[in-house]
């Protein structure tokens, strides 16, 4: 290949999935890595028909590819909108300047507002590799942001992508900082809200380090990923909507950094502040509810650090023009009895459906933020919104709203859960007294949940519960056997997810 010509590859698929990194594969020994010095983890630019992107560079020391030949990874062929065969010019990437705001962090120098600007529209761009982000992500994490440095974060990520304008004065929201299994209010609020006659554009995330996030419970239902367009025709049609915040780039560099803290099991308050209110701040809202479950083995273990939580989501939100109210709740162990996306979704089902062994702890926490958003928009007078939401629910309103926000995002359907299942027993008779939810959720997470959505636990066992020797605690469900044995092995090798102490 002529030397002018050296750095023009032609392309072959060779399948491979590495979910949502771009990686470019080419010979070890080939001229454009002789030419230009590449090595393995070089990050290089791509480009194609005008248009690049930013790709790590792994080298093949088979036949696999010739001199000359490059592949792409199948998420890169995607972005770049290139077949096999076509040709594309690799180049280095130049040094990222915002890199150095992120290595003066470490030596505990503070983020300034352009820093962070710069650093979340590098990150969009893809300029950041996966192990750079990981560096973000870990100078973010613990206190390391003061509360300066959340609301400059905050502001980038709101700038970094897509936003959403209402013609209506209020537009209201709500989300739970998680860490509590199941907790699934949001699939019962917004249809209780819209049936209101209030408006209530709900974007949700995935999970990060939990067995289910919001989105992939609603998706066992209901189609999540939505195009801007759709999500403004269903919310002008049913007056709320229940989407994946990342199908329409609503702060988009928060998805990209979600993905890298769930790989790391870090989830930065800082951070998680920044990314709760860019989102809300983005999809419209003007009035927001903050769920915060405290309890030993929840994310917030002390009503301490829930107090300045509050502070903090209080401070920021005012900064952005967001009101923010702050309700702090019982985290000590799950609500409902799912644990995982289609088994959370059974349980929201069945609260709607005002079914009689319907779980009363998610029915009553949803009716308590339902009737507080209601209270907020003064819908309901202060003191009456939980009476108001009650008759919504009861009254059947909110059901028939629910499936027809359904049908507008594209249909219903059931949610099942997954075939293999085994009951773990009480090992004593007694009383119920603590669960370790992170153990729990662990177990979940083993089993196969989020990513096979019908795998989960189905909870049995709430504290001030009195069981027998041999009575089931709860059920692990799995769609592989293999995923079951690892939930088992979790689980046998571990004591007290469930403490049991004997009467007296």
């Amino acid at each position: 290949m002529p030397e002018q010509y050296s750095n023009i590859l032609k392309l072959r698929k060779l399948g491979i999935d590495t979910h949502s990194e771009n990686i470019i594969f080419v010979r070890f020994d080939s001229q454009i890595c002789r030419s230009e010095g590449f090595t393995a983890s070089t990050r290089v630019v791509v480009s194609f028909e005008g248009r690049s992107i930013i790709a790590t560079l792994n080298v093949i020391t088979s036949g696999l590819l010739q001199d000359g030949e490059a592949s792409l990874s199948e998420y890169a062929f995607e972005r770049l909108k290139a077949r096999e065969g076509d040709l594309i010019t690799v180049v280095h990437l130049r040094p990222i300047l915002s890199f150095s705001d992120v290595r003066a962090k470490m030596f505990d120098k503070k983020f300034n507002e352009h820093a962070l600007q710069s650093i979340i529209s590098d990150i969009t761009k893809g300029y950041y590799s996966h192990i750079e982000i990981a560096a973000f992500v870990t100078v973010c994490s613990g206190d390391n942001l003061a509360l300066d440095e959340v609301i400059y974060l905050t502001k980038a990520m709101i700038n970094s992508g897509s936003m959403l304008s209402w013609p209506k004065p209020l537009i209201i929201d709500k989300h739970c900082v998680g860490g509590l299994p199941g907790n699934r209010t949001t699939p019962i609020i917004v249809p209780i809200i819209a049936a209101a006659g209030l408006t209530i554009p709900k974007t949700s995330s995935r999970a990060i380090t939990s067995p289910a996030g919001t989105a992939d419970v609603i998706e066992t239902m209901t189609p999540v990923d939505l195009t801007l367009e759709q999500i403004q025709d269903v919310v002008r049609k049913e007056g709320g909507c229940m989407v994946w915040g990342g199908a329409v780039k609503i702060s988009p560099a928060d998805d990209i950094i979600i993905y890298v803290e769930k790989a790391l099991d870090v989830d930065s308050a800082g951070q998680m502040i920044a990314s709760v209110l860019s989102k809300k701040a983005a999809a419209g809202s003007t009035h927001t509810i903050i769920d915060i479950p405290v309890g030993d083995t929840a994310k917030v273990r002390t009503k301490e650090e829930a107090f300045l939580l509050e502070y903090y989501f209080r401070a920021v939100g005012l900064s952005i023009g967001l009101e923010v109210e702050v309700l702090i709740t019982d985290g000590s162990q799950p609500v409902g009895r799912g644990i995982g996306p289609a088994l959370e979704a059974q349980d929201v089902l069945a609260v709607l459906r005002n079914e009689p062994n319907a779980p009363p702890d998610l029915r009553n926490r949803a009716l308590k933020l339902a009737g507080l958003m209601l209270e907020i928009a003064n819908v309901a007078p202060k003191g009456n919104g939980i009476i108001q939401a009650q008759q919504l629910l009861e009254s059947g309103e909110a059901l028939a709203k629910f499936y027809r926000i359904c049908d507008a995002q594209g249909g219903f359907k059931e949610p099942v859960h997954a075939r293999l299942y085994h009951h773990v027993p009480a090992m004593s008779n007694g009383i119920v007294t603590k669960i370790d939810n992170r153990r729990l959720a662990k177990i979940a997470k083993l089993a196969g949940a989020p990513k096979s959505p019908g795998s989960g636990i189905h909870f049995k066992a709430p504290i001030g519960s009195r069981v027998q020797l041999g009575q089931p605690l709860f059920t692990i469900y799995s769609e592989s056997q293999g995923e079951l044995n690892y939930a088992l092995s979790f689980l046998n090798s571990t004591n007290d997810v469930i403490q049991i102490d004997s009467e007296r």
